[in-house]
């Protein structure tokens, strides 16, 4: 694997550790209520977007391989020029259902040199 596709991808792989470690024992109403929470998490998801974009455009194979990651990319976009419609509601839903399977798509690209 090239370096720079190790580095993204080790990248994103930080990002989701930290959205884990910032949520872990958390609930919806504790997102809701936290700004700090929710800014801290809003970062992360910013910078699995950001970091999506630059390995699709250094291997678009590898990033097609990690599932919704067109999804990814266009919630970084809400996040960063749509700040103000961004649903707390679903971005928590994101947390839960999304960044488990995230994790292990990154995972499991990193285990393959």
């Amino acid at each position: 694997m090239p370096p720079d596709v190790k580095s993204l991808l080790s990248d994103m792989q930080h990002a989701v550790a930290g959205i884990e470690l910032f949520t872990s024992g958390k609930s919806l109403a504790d997102f809701k209520i936290d700004l700090m929470l929710r800014r801290a998490v809003e970062r992360q998801f910013s910078i699995i977007g950001e970091a999506l974009t630059r390995l699709r455009n250094v291997d678009a194979q590898i990033a097609n391989s990690i599932s919704e990651s067109r999804g990814i990319i266009s919630f970084r976009n809400v996040l960063i020029h749509g700040y103000d419609v961004v649903d707390d509601e679903i971005t928590w839903r994101i947390v839960i259902e999304k960044v488990p399977i995230l994790r292990r798509e990154i995972d499991a690209l990193l285990a393959n040199p």
